[in-house]
């Protein structure tokens, strides 16, 4: 036997470790190969299972003070596609169930035909998306959103506004209150089956937060009624508009706030401008002889007057640089209550050109006229209350009677409140009151009480405001007829009903104005228009809110 050379050992051994080394690579190599097929088939499979969707927040409720639902938000699925999938054979049927244009249908699938996400049609009702996707149909998928819904529909309209398909407030407190009620959206990995159902929840990405709930001031039930009769005082009247708004003495809450046109926010396929405006807050209007009560503040705050003096008003008009002013009659000597409670306004011109307008601004800036009540509510409007470096007596004098100055009819209720709260001015909420509520005294007891007592005369017979008078409860108010202001002045055959006031006079709940826009059936006056509305809604709030009833009277049976 041959002895085996060092030399043949050496490249035995290397040319055995190369061989080894090529297979261990080689091996590798295809461990490698293998590891990336897995890694990419598992990446396709996840794209086609996996997948992250939203957690939609839901928006906060809006609840009247009582909690009765005023703004809610439904479950609802919106339906969607990825084109890819999609096969065209089931195109009719998807545009027959959605009643969608089939050729337009088939345009935006060609336009997305690179995407994996289109919506179909959003915000269906859970059985008629449902009865879709059981059909099996491929690419077709659904998410659970959230539509608004507004149980109150027309009556709340205005005060609540409405969100647009993304559940964003767009309008009335819907929008004031928006990131409050909104919340914020989250979102979630998800294993779904080839039909899009989810199999498993795998993990959140993000949590989602809800919205927050809003509770209003507004009785729904003294809303319902306000509602109701300004509707039908408009119509009967043949009227442009109305708005009503009622106070919550105690609190300065805003019990009801309607306008007359409102609309559906259910339905808002065909909205008009005319129909979507908050009058109430947003629409400033004279107040005409509705700030009378304010110029006799400034006359007994002077001390030039008081509650007993007497007005000589012969021979029942006035001429004021050049501008006749008039009466209804010549009333002669009228008392400071007479002269509400006729509405004169040669009264109130000799008062006012003793006070003087300085006086007289001075009273109606303390009561808000002319400044924004931060109610958060969009668009509200500031109002008007003129300012002058020297008063000419004509300016004084149609300040005196309301005319010259603007405000909107919850500026007008606000002023009213005032008086109501023996001269202490509160905060007006449109979101319910808890805890303390700011108040300011604008005005003494003393002569509130005396503006209250002769308020309480225009409903006497003889008054401009009888048909404000109520069976069960005292009222203290004052009404008000102007000319309505057109793009060229004063329009002389048309006119704007109003009538503000509180009750009961001995301890009042309730504030409230009331105003009707260009009533063109013939009768126009605030007395005749305004304030029976004012009666019928004031009255029955007080009985809804179990107000104990001042005064009885008796019908003599025959």
């Amino acid at each position: 036997m041959n002895e085996v050379t060092p030399q043949y050992t050496w490249r035995t051994t290397a040319v055995r470790a190369v061989m080894l080394l090529l297979v261990a690579l080689l091996i590798l190599r295809l461990l490698g190969l293998q590891i990336r097929e897995v890694e990419t088939l598992q990446a396709a499979g996840d794209a086609r299972s996996v997948r992250t969707i939203a957690n939609i927040a839901y928006r906060g409720m809006i609840s009247d003070r009582q909690g009765r639902p005023l703004a809610i938000s439904t479950p609802v699925k919106s339906l969607w596609l990825d084109p890819g999938q999609f096969d065209q054979r089931y195109l009719p049927t998807l545009a027959t169930a959605l009643q969608l244009d089939e050729s337009h249908l088939a345009k935006r699938l060609s336009r997305m035909a690179n995407r994996d996400f289109m919506y179909v049609k959003r915000h269906l009702a859970p059985s008629q998306a449902n009865s879709l996707l059981d059909q099996g149909i491929p690419g077709l998928y659904s998410q659970t959103e959230y539509k608004r819904f507004y149980p109150a529909a027309d009556v709340a309209a205005h005060l609540i506004g409405f969100t647009d398909t993304e559940q964003r407030g767009v309008d009335g407190l819907e929008w004031t209150y928006d990131s409050l009620l909104r919340g914020r959206s989250g979102s979630q990995r998800v294993l779904k089956s080839r039909g899009g159902k989810i199999i498993q929840h795998i993990d959140s990405v993000e949590e989602v937060k809800h919205g927050q709930d809003l509770q209003l001031s507004i009785d729904l039930r003294l809303q319902y009624y306000a509602y109701k009769e300004l509707k039908a005082a408009v119509a009967k009247f043949n009227a442009v508009s109305g708005s009503m708004v009622l106070l919550d003495v105690q609190t300065n809450e805003v019990l009801a706030l309607v306008n007359e046109p409102s609309y559906n926010p259910n339905q808002r396929q065909s909205l008009r401008p005319e129909q979507v405006r908050n009058r109430a807050i947003t629409d400033v209007v004279e107040p005409g002889s509705t700030m009378k009560p304010l110029t006799m503040v400034a006359a007994l705050e002077s001390g030039l007057y008081d509650q007993h003096s007497v007005i000589n008003t012969s021979p029942g008009y006035i001429n004021v640089e050049g501008k006749l002013l008039t009466d209804m009659q010549d009333y002669g000597e009228l008392s400071m209550a007479g002269i509400l409670k006729k509405s004169s306004q040669v009264g109130t011109t000799r008062i006012a050109l003793d006070v003087g307008g300085d006086r007289i601004r001075n009273v109606m800036q303390r009561f808000g006229v002319g400044q924004s009540l931060a109610t958060g509510f969009p668009g509200e409007s500031f109002g008007l209350l003129p300012d002058h470096t020297s008063w000419h007596p004509l300016q004084t004098v149609t300040m005196a009677y309301g005319y010259g100055v603007a405000m909107t009819p919850l500026q007008l209720a606000q002023v009213y409140s005032v008086l109501a709260n023996d001269g202490m001015r509160k905060d007006v909420s449109l979101v319910r009151v808890s805890g303390e509520v700011y108040s300011q005294r604008v005005v003494s007891s003393e002569i509130t009480r005396q503006i209250t007592a002769m308020l309480a005369h225009t409903s006497d017979q003889g008054g401009t405001a009888t048909l404000a008078d109520m069976e069960s409860y005292s009222v203290a108010g004052k009404t008000g007829t102007l000319h309505r202001l057109g793009e060229h002045g004063y329009e002389g055959d048309k006119y704007v009903a109003v009538f503000a006031g509180f009750a009961p006079v001995g301890k009042p709940r309730i504030a409230a104005a009331v105003v009707i826009d260009n009533p063109r059936s013939g009768t126009y006056y605030g007395g005749e228009v305004a304030a029976p509305v004012f009666s019928r809604v004031v009255g029955e709030s007080l009985r809804l809110l179990n107000v104990v009833p001042d005064q009885v009277r008796f019908v003599e049976a025959h």
